[in-house]
């Protein structure tokens, strides 16, 4: 929590279970027309209705984010996209707010939400489940470029094929986290971040904040990472980042050498840690909150409609399928 002009900025952690939300007219109308022309066009461009409400839920939580944290009204804020398609908040508040960020994600049922007033936040959420073409072997080997040996024996080292799973997706959700929380995209080697987590098993009861990242095989403590599951299938993890110039940061050096910009709005066995503890990283940290699940009502508490009652979106709207079914033969 952060005291900025006589006022308090807490960071949230916010969730919406869209998978089980099943819209009636007036809320569908109602969230339409509560988010920005470009977005409801976008939203409606979907074929399945479950992607549509994933994405939905994503432009609601921000907005929903920006009025409660920034004060600014609902129907007065302006988001825009960066060339790598991350979502950031035109109204000038740097002023007052410098550091203000945020990041959203929707994967499986839920959609999630993570603010920050100083730090730089990644968050990423992923449903664990099983491979739907493939037994869980080979859907490993085809995704063995992903993660270091490291990470590979801690997964395989599971004691059954769905804590395997679970693994695996933890790593990727911490992994999609780093990167949303330095904005550069998948186009680099992921083997070049290697994360030790500590704690086997995540809790829908408390924040796990004892997992800590290698970069170039060598600890970058400006990371820290908050994990928990929301449910019994769905974890989430959200990467903070310390990048302040004097930050001692081995992610601005791989970030240099992959040649992006970072804009404002192998084996264990080889990583060098510089004397330094992984331990120290994890110590004297607040316990963080969990995050809150909101219903619609909550979620459009603060609403505030910016474009006119559209009949026909929701005729459209009504008319998909919540998801794709496979043909049965």
């Amino acid at each position: 929590m952060v005291r900025i002009t006589g006022t308090v900025m807490t960071s949230l952690r916010w969730a919406f279970h869209f998978g089980s939300w099943k819209p009636t007219r007036s809320e569908w109308m109602l969230a339409a027309q509560c988010v920005q022309q470009e977005e409801k066009e976008r939203i409606a461009k979907f074929v399945f209705t479950k992607d549509g409400k994933a994405a939905m839920a994503g432009r609601l939580l921000m907005r929903k984010a920006i009025t409660d944290s920034l004060q600014i009204p609902w129907n007065e804020i302006k988001l825009l996209r960066t060339d790598k398609g991350k979502p950031y908040l035109v109204n000038n508040v740097a002023n007052i707010y410098p550091n203000f960020n945020f990041n959203v994600s929707h994967q499986g049922d839920f959609a999630v939400l993570a603010t920050e007033p100083v730090l730089q936040v990644g968050v990423d959420v992923m449903k664990v489940e099983q491979p739907s073409r493939t037994n869980v072997p080979d859907f490993f080997h085809t995704m063995r470029k992903q993660f270091t040996n490291h990470e590979w024996r801690t997964i395989k080292s599971a004691k059954d094929e769905w804590k395997q799973l679970e693994m695996f997706y933890r790593y990727w959700c911490l992994k999609e986290s780093y990167i949303k929380a330095i904005g550069i995209g998948l186009g680099y080697d992921l083997q070049r971040i290697e994360f030790h987590v500590r704690n086997p098993e995540l809790s829908q009861e408390e924040i796990d904040q004892d997992t800590v990242v290698y970069v170039d095989k060598k600890l970058d403590k400006t990371w820290r990472f908050q994990e928990m599951k929301l449910n019994e299938n769905h974890i989430v993890a959200v990467a903070l980042w310390d990048k302040t110039p004097d930050s001692d940061s081995q992610t601005q050096m791989l970030v240099r050498k992959s040649g992006d910009v970072i804009k404002d709005k192998e084996d264990s066995s080889d990583v060098i840690t510089d004397g330094a503890d992984s331990g120290d990283v994890i110590k004297n940290r607040a316990k963080p909150a969990l995050f809150r699940i909101f219903d619609f009502t909550e979620l459009m508490s603060t609403a505030k409609p910016l474009l006119p009652a559209d009949d026909e979106y929701w005729d459209i709207f009504s008319k998909k399928s919540e998801r794709y079914l496979p043909v049965k033969k």
